[in-house]
């Protein structure tokens, strides 16, 4: 080979390399996308639906004078 002459290109088996790398590659997307699903829809929703539940119900007035009931407050009689 000449020293400025060109490497020849690869002509076998190209297509077979380049499946093996973008097959691994959406296994592992896909694979990301199943994780992220489970996690919206098993702790993410769930959570959400707990504080819109606790912040419907929730009465803050009330809870402050149970606490200043209690002595927790020392500037507030």
């Amino acid at each position: 080979m000449a020293p400025g002459a060109l490497a020849k290109p690869q002509r076998r088996g190209l297509l077979a390399r380049r499946l093996r790398i973008h097959i691994g590659g959406a296994l592992i997307g896909g694979e990301t996308l199943g994780v992220a699903t489970l996690y919206k829809f098993g702790v993410a929703e769930p959570r959400k639906k707990a504080y819109a539940d606790f912040y419907r119900n929730c009465d803050s007035m009330n809870d402050f004078e149970e606490m200043k009931k209690a002595g927790i407050f020392q500037s507030a009689k």
